[in-house]
Formats: structure tokens, C-alpha cells, sequence
């Protein structure tokens, strides 16, 4: 059961984030550069690229297993952001701007994450119930 990533509103807003952390990674010092500055960029592509591929998998529970890696990663930028700012790398705007962002990418992927899983519980239901009707 493929899916078109592309048309899947979570890989959107990960992809314009992955946008917005290059962009304010770019003045990281020289020193960060295979550090911090690197682990953020990595983790924040991690996300939209675990989309992308669980979305080419045939089972939803394949599915959902990527988009909980893409979950794991949101969480993994989260500390990244915190310790940039406590180390002085972002501005109190940017770190604003990246972490609400980040906040609510985080919050329509649990969401999705949800919907997914209900459609794979749900089936298992639907499964069980045929049997359940055959008995009586």
C-alpha cells in the first residue's frame, strides 16, 4: 500500500523544518561543525527521510514503525535545541521559533502516529468480529 509522502502533511511541515534548522545552523562556530551543528542537521533530516520511506512500505504497521523512528528523532532535536541555546548558538528568537515549530510538528506526528495505529487496531477488530458472528 503505497503512499505519496509528498501529500502527507507531517513530511511537509518535517521537510520546511529541516529547512529552517539549516538555515539557523549556519553561523554555528567552526568548532561545531562535526558536533552539534551536525548532530541537529542529522537528526532534524532524520525526520522527513523516515516519512518518506515508511510510506513506501506495504503494511500500515510498517508504517508506523517509521513514523515512531521520525517520532524518536523530533524528540532527539528537541534536547539539540536546548543544549544550542544553553551554549548561546541561537538568538532567544530562533530558539523560539525552532522549538514551537518543533512543537507542533511533534504534535501532528503523534497525531498521524495515532490515526495509523487505529486503522491497524481496528482491522485486527474487524478480523476477530467475523469469527465472533460465524460462532453465534
Amino acid at each position: 500500500m503505497a503512499r505519496l509522502y509528498k501529500n502527507i502533511k507531517v513530511y511537509q511541515l518535517s521537510y520546511d523544518f529541516v529547512l529552517d534548522v539549516y538555515d539557523n545552523t549556519e553561523k554555528f562556530p567552526k568548532s561545531e561543525d562535526n558536533n552539534i551543528k551536525s548532530q541537529l542537521r542529522r537528526a532534524s533530516v532524520s525526520i522527513p527521510l523516515n516519512i518518506a520511506e515508511g510510506s513506501a512500505k506495504v503494511s500500515k504497521k510498517e508504517f508506523l514503525h517509521y513514523l515512531n523512528t521520525a517520532y524518536g528523532s523530533a524528540k532527539e532535536v528537541e534536547v539539540l535545541l536546548n543544549l544550542c541555546y544553553d551554549l548561546k548558538y541561537f538568538t532567544t528568537s530562533q530558539f523560539e521559533f525552532l522549538s514551537e515549530t518543533l512543537d507542533e510538528l511533534n504534535a501532528k506526528l503523534f497525531l498521524f502516529m495515532r490515526d495509523v495505529e487505529a486503522k491497524i487496531l481496528d482491522r485486527k477488530t474487524k478480523f476477530f468480529r467475523k469469527f465472533e458472528e460465524r460462532a453465534r
